[in-house]
């Protein structure tokens, strides 16, 4: 796993325990930095690890999972290029084998300190414009998984500091991602 989510002895306070989604969550995070920066956005269907190599076992054997991760994730086909995010999300329907679901994608962001010099009432392609010259954008990509039952987790790694250490983690780091993909298994 790409992260140490366990408290230093004598710290006095204690993390949450690792879930089966954070550990998704990390794995998918450490896949697309292994790929590198300036990528599309993925998606991938998570699956009970158990469930998969139960119903699919061929499908378990080419994946090479090993151990009881709790969820596998699986790459989807690429997202149809210049079609919004939100529109794409919409048109998903997942089959009940599907315990949930997760997405990367890249994207500028200021810090809270700028977000005040943002020009009001700014149409979205010229904020982007805006955003991407502003001299205090970060890049990031974010990772956001959810669970039919409403879980979620999310991770963020800033592209300056681009290292499994310095990713952060929580179920509340993306909410609008997290509540358009939580809709992909509404019905």
């Amino acid at each position: 796993m790409p992260m140490d989510n366990t408290a230093p002895q004598g710290s006095g306070s204690e993390r949450p325990s690792v879930t089966p989604l954070t550990t998704a969550v990390l794995e998918i995070d450490a896949y697309a930095a292994e790929l590198g920066w300036d990528r599309p956005a993925q998606l991938f269907a998570l699956v009970d690890t158990e469930r998969l190599r139960t119903e699919e076992p061929d499908l378990a054997q080419r994946l090479d999972i090993e151990g009881d991760s709790g969820l596998t994730p699986v790459e989807q086909d690429e997202l149809p290029a210049g079609q919004p995010l939100d529109e794409f999300l919409a048109t998903i329907a997942w089959p009940d084998a599907v315990a949930g679901c997760a997405m990367t994608v890249e994207r500028l962001m200021l810090p809270p300190s700028a977000e005040t010099t943002v020009p009001e009432g700014m149409p979205g392609p010229d904020l982007a414009r805006w955003v991407a010259g502003h001299p205090e954008r970060q890049e990031v990509r974010m990772t956001v998984a959810v669970l039919r039952d409403g879980r979620r987790e999310s991770a963020v790694r800033l592209r300056e500091k681009d290292s499994a250490t310095e990713v952060l983690t929580g179920p509340d780091l993306v909410p609008g991602l997290a509540d358009a993909l939580a809709a992909t298994f509404e019905e």
